[in-house]
């Protein structure tokens, strides 16, 4: 069973039943329209390349040209909006396209790097014509959400497919406490994630949603006379991702949600942010050591300041002292062109007494230096 190709029914029928079932949970944990389409992909970039795939064959087919049957040659031209903080993941997606990371048309985003809705509404009256407008749940350093109700509302009136880009925040969805983050998710055309983060499965295990199935299909199904098809209700995995063969992905997402439960994932979910929270507390408490971001879910920026003024070479160094000294793991970024600390919040494992042994081996550290 573990062996078996699991793009297709006829090989592995387990497989297929399992994905099935796992995606249909998911559906209804994020809070997503239940007549979606959903696949397992590799990770957060073969789900943006996913997702970003069936709408270049929606707005194109909207336009009357099929792009899977005729390419880009001499099709209408196609607008996509992009976020100024958006993650590279999404350029890259676009280099796989054929649509080229360079001609995105790149919307100011505010200081906590979030989309701005008016920056938007004036990038998309700028152009008439099939667009895609990726928007962010879950900024890779601030965690911060572009407003995304707006998003969807102005690039919807536009005639605009909307992507959003949630392989860390889109899991706010399924608590109470932080769905307020993602208002507004739903109305979106397709969504991209990751399970390696809130559900701490394997690598290799993201996943797309896309509220327009036949599109979804069309960009992503493929035939060849010596595979064994399904013709009924039975779902072949390698029409809805970018793969022939493939390994079996439901079965550790499949099995960690039944393990858990909704409560049981939620629970990991507020526990994460409220860790982010307390290292937050606990080093903006330094009188040297500043907190850049709202932490608003599970990442933290932070910035050391030097007596000399080169802030940007102590914080260099903190980041490496804390990587030899060994108590936790995390990395430098840069964030509004300024070198920071980005602690990331997402193992399930990780106590508030965790929080505290790291913040005080951080602290040690750039006291040292």
């Amino acid at each position: 069973m573990w062996d078996q190709n699991a793009g297709l029914f006829f090989s592995s029928p387990t497989a297929a039943v399992v994905e099935e079932v796992a995606g249909r949970w998911l559906v209804e944990l994020l809070g997503l329209p239940q007549s979606c389409s959903f696949a397992f992909v590799t990770g957060g970039q073969m789900a943006n390349f996913t997702g970003l795939a069936a709408a270049r064959h929606h707005v194109l087919a909207r336009s009357g040209w099929d792009v899977e049957r005729d390419g880009l040659q001499g099709a209408p031209k196609l607008r996509v909006v992009v976020g100024a903080e958006r993650h590279s993941t999404i350029d890259r997606a676009l280099r796989y396209l054929g649509l080229g990371h360079g001609s995105a048309r790149v919307v100011d985003a505010d200081d906590e790097g979030r989309m701005r809705p008016d920056a938007l509404r004036a990038a998309l009256d700028e152009f008439d014509g099939p667009t895609i407008v990726c928007a962010q749940a879950g900024d890779v350093n601030s965690g911060s959400f572009d407003p995304l109700r707006e998003v969807c509302e102005i690039a919807h009136a536009h005639d605009a497919w909307v992507h959003v880009d949630g392989a860390i925040g889109l899991w706010a969805n399924a608590s109470e406490r932080f769905r307020h983050l993602t208002d507004g998710v739903e109305l979106a055309d397709s969504w991209a994630t990751d399970c390696h983060k809130w559900l701490n499965v394997p690598f290799d295990s993201g996943l797309v949603f896309c509220a327009h199935p036949r599109s979804h299909q069309a960009a992503m199904g493929v035939h060849a006379s010596y595979l064994v098809h399904s013709e009924g209700a039975e779902r072949d995995e390698m029409d809805w991702n970018p793969e022939f063969s493939r390994r079996a992905r439901g079965f550790a997402v499949y099995a960690a949600l039944r393990s858990l439960g909704r409560g049981g994932v939620v629970e990991i979910i507020e526990r994460c942010c409220d860790n982010a929270r307390y290292f937050a507390q606990l080093l903006d408490a330094e009188d040297d050591v500043e907190v850049l971001n709202d932490v608003v879910l599970n990442q933290v920026l932070v910035r050391f300041l030097a007596q000399d003024g080169d802030h940007d070479r102590r914080n260099a160094a903190v980041v490496k002292g804390v990587q030899e000294e060994g108590t936790c793991w995390l990395t430098g970024s840069t964030w509004n062109g300024i070198g920071v600390m980005r602690i990331s919040v997402s193992n399930w494992q990780t106590t508030r007494e965790d929080v505290e042994r790291s913040a005080a081996a951080i602290v040690r550290v750039a006291r040292a230096i």
